[in-house]
């Protein structure tokens, strides 16, 4: 494994949104005990809060979550250093995640207070161009304070033919699109898919057997299973509740481990960690684990070790996954981060 592959780059909230943080800050990860080395701000960017990287090139990309959404890009290089590539205007406020498609080709971002979903062609160097559409998604949900009109909190795109899908918090709903590669714009499949009304659904995971994803509700706090069949059509299989403990649960991100067997999910409020064993046809709850924070704002699943970034704690926690049993346990002390919202390996 080599010194670059070590690095990992975290994003924050900086005084333009209300955060403690500078910017985008790298860290060195020790393999065997998982241990994070912060080597300091490796771009100064305001509110990178969401982070991702090219599938071939050492280009890392991050949003900029203001009410002048922009997308930036870097070249990363030794030592996690970044070089700028530049920026671009998402054309919507507070874009708040990020995805390339698997070919490397296209760069597509959620506007979540714009309620809508950007794109942007990358050359063969995986700098961003101007932009190629942009999707803007309409409605309203029955909570009137977070769900007054449309806000698009993810975007995943799929692989071979699958569609992307972009999950909209406002609108209990999850939009399926084709990607037209030629052109960069979006072919909306019909129809999309409707979650339970005040659900807010805020981020998917997708199983690696490419049929399953799961599906959190950051207002009502459940998981909901789907089977994505093969025509790109979403049909609900279970719901469970993301949390089991007493108090107000408001999960944030989810991810299955790469073997397939534990689903997890990181539950603000209650602080916690929760995992789903996923042998049978509904997520089944084998353990929820303390964070030592009260606001696991996201977490990265890298190797044996988990790492959860506590926007409100001011630090990255440590654990050590069991791979037989899929629960966590802390390792090392807390690392210092400020307003930590997104690790990246």
């Amino acid at each position: 494994m080599s010194a670059q592959s070590e690095v990992v780059h975290i994003g924050g909230y900086t005084a333009q949104s209300g955060g403690r943080g500078s910017g985008i800050v790298a860290a060195r990860r020790d393999p065997v005990t998982g241990e994070l080395t912060p080597l300091g701000t490796a771009a100064v960017t305001p509110s990178p809060s969401f982070l991702v990287r090219h599938p071939t090139r050492p280009v890392l990309y991050a949003v900029n979550e203001l009410k002048d959404g922009e997308v930036s890009a870097w070249r990363v290089g030794a030592d996690g250093a970044l070089d700028p590539l530049g920026s671009r205007s998402t054309g919507g406020a507070e874009p708040c995640h990020l995805a390339v498609v698997p070919d490397g080709g296209h760069l597509v971002v959620a506007n979540y207070g714009g309620g809508s979903v950007a794109v942007f062609p990358l050359d063969a160097q995986g700098v961003p161009g101007e932009r190629s559409d942009l999707v803007v998604h309409e409605g309203h949900g029955p909570d009137p304070e977070r769900q007054e009109q449309a806000h698009t909190h993810m975007v995943s795109p799929g692989s071979g033919r699958g569609p992307l899908l972009a999950v909209d918090l406002g609108t209990d709903s999850v939009y399926r699109y084709d990607l037209d590669a030629a052109t960069g714009r979006l072919v909306p499949r019909a129809p999309r898919v409707r979650t339970a009304p005040g659900t807010g659904p805020r981020h998917l995971a997708r199983h690696p057997d490419g049929r399953r994803c799961y599906l959190v509700g950051e207002l009502d706090g459940s998981v909901t299973a789907y089977e994505l069949s093969d025509d790109g059509a979403l049909h609900q299989r279970a719901r469970v509740e993301a949390s089991e403990r007493p108090g107000h649960v408001q999960p944030s991100e989810v991810a299955v481990a790469p073997d397939g067997r534990f689903l997890y999910v990181a539950n603000r409020g209650v602080g916690t960690l929760a995992v789903f064993d996923l042998a049978g046809d509904s997520p089944e709850l084998v353990a929820e684990v303390d964070t030592d924070g009260e606001w696991p704002r996201h977490f990265a699943l890298i190797g044996e070790h988990l790492y959860v970034a506590d926007e409100r704690a001011d630090m990255v926690r440590v654990f050590r996954r069991d791979t037989d049993t899929g629960v966590p346990e802390p390792v090392g002390e807390p690392v210092p981060v400020p307003s930590p919202t997104c690790v990246l390996p």
